[in-house]
């Protein structure tokens, strides 16, 4: 396993029927429409799961060919793409983090590990934690820190604040996340939102639900 969801472990059925209950904006709708006829024609070319779809849709040529095809007329395939490639969240900058010294950015930086991507696999567990500190100084409670927002970071569309306003919450791994009552998360997210002005405007309450349900998708990766 590692950062990402294994999208090879998604079979395109599971994945077509998610999308008929996913919460989806407005202009990916049309992702909810004729979705046996299309993951039908899917798995004929010999695609099995959500990694192969990708792949496949990921290479120009393939995807010109199969916009020909007239399950798949208009932008639909276009759309299927960006819904596929938002399940791999882009890392998050370590020195986006509020409340990470600057001496702890500038001495993980001279290793190479200037993002969430490049931290995961040194801090995935303790005994990794303890050679990071050895080698780079950090204290204990900082790289702890680092290593939940780390793991928060792994959800689909976790941002480096977001992650910060989770983790002052108490809702600082991946399995807190999934776990948590979507109700309560959006009322303290929304207080600290108030206090500490990290948002303009009112973070809704279904957002906070499709947060949740995405964070169970998050294979739990990292050793506390």
């Amino acid at each position: 396993m590692g950062y990402y969801i294994d999208l090879e472990k998604i079979t395109l059925d599971y994945y077509g029927e998610k999308l008929k209950t996913a919460y989806l904006p407005p202009s990916r709708n049309i992702l909810r429409e004729n979705t046996e006829e299309r993951f039908g024609y899917f798995k004929k070319l010999g695609i099995n799961n959500v990694k192969e779809l990708l792949q496949v849709l990921k290479k120009k040529d393939k995807l010109n060919e199969l916009s020909k095809v007239s399950c798949f007329e208009g932008d639909y395939l276009v759309i299927l793409l960006r819904e596929l490639n938002s399940t791999l969240p882009k890392p998050n900058k370590i020195k986006d983090f509020k409340g990470i010294s600057s001496e702890t950015i500038t001495k993980l930086e001279n290793i190479g590990l200037k993002d969430t991507v490049k931290l995961f696999d040194k801090v995935k567990t303790k005994a990794d934690r303890q050679l990071l500190i050895k080698q780079t100084n950090i204290s204990d409670s900082e790289l702890l820190k680092l290593t939940k927002l780390t793991d928060v970071s792994r959800i689909k569309w976790v941002g480096a604040t977001f992650a910060t306003m989770l983790y002052q919450i108490g809702i600082d791994t991946v399995e807190k996340a999934a776990n948590a009552n979507y109700i309560e998360v959006h009322q303290k997210i929304n207080q600290i939102n108030k206090e500490e002005s990290f948002f303009k405007g009112h973070i809704g309450l279904n957002d906070m639900k499709i947060f949740i349900e995405a964070a169970k998708d998050v294979p739990l990766e990292i050793e506390y």
